[in-house]
């Protein structure tokens, strides 16, 4: 049995879909640039700094980091606006409460920590976790392990007592990387097949299969 349960947000826990894509193409719109959803969809879980970098870096468009916040904030304000419109996918919140009171819980985000407090209250799980992380305490993103071990040093526990439960190719390759077992959700941008490679230890279609989740965990 593990000790702690190391949840992303953005499409594991959350369906923030279309408030993420909403964000960057309003930030991006104030810049006149254009972009593909899926060219957003596929970097979910690199940090919106990043995103950012690598969209103008694709249309070979000159910017500094001084843009870079800026267009971070837009993002941030309009990702808030919708936060009313943000659900938790089906069986999150039943999974959480199985869980509560037999592991630590624990929220790594590379979301922005605004954004993350505001859909925590909205989404009614504030509560559950007793550590959250998120983009603004972590200085290199995922597929790099920082926020997945500043959120198991926060809950005082060793990586190899550590689950984490993700939906990206960078999320699953981070929680290997820090000698974390890890449980690959494959209800988002990332299909099973496209999953595997980054060897999880257990992929589910959807929050929903909570035996099979619970078993790994609770095992």
């Amino acid at each position: 049995m593990f000790k702690t349960v190391i949840f992303d947000w953005d499409g594991t826990l959350a369906d923030t879909r279309d408030a993420i894509l909403f964000s960057f193409h309003k930030a991006l719109k104030e810049i006149d640039a254009d972009v593909s959803d899926e060219q957003i969809e596929r970097r979910i879980g690199i940090g919106s700094a990043e995103t950012f970098r690598q969209l103008l870096s694709s249309q070979r468009r000159p910017f500094n980091e001084s843009l870079i916040r800026g267009l971070v904030e837009k993002k941030i304000a309009a990702e808030i606006s919708m936060r009313n419109q943000i659900r938790l996918f089906p069986g999150a919140m039943e999974l959480l409460h199985s869980l509560s009171g037999k592991v630590n819980l624990g929220l790594a985000s590379m979301n922005n920590r605004a954004v993350i407090d505001e859909l925590l209250k909205a989404t009614g799980s504030k509560d559950f976790f007793t550590a959250t992380v998120t983009a603004d305490e972590i200085t290199l993103p995922k597929p790099n392990p920082e926020i997945f071990l500043k959120t198991a040093d926060k809950l005082q526990t060793s990586p190899l007592q550590c689950v984490v439960l993700e939906d990206s190719i960078f999320g699953v390759k981070a929680a290997k990387a820090a000698k974390m077992s890890c449980i690959a959700v494959a209800q988002s941008a990332y299909s099973k097949d496209e999953l595997a490679p980054a060897k999880p230890d257990l992929i589910v279609s959807s929050m929903t299969e909570k035996e099979a989740i619970l078993g790994f965990i609770l095992k």
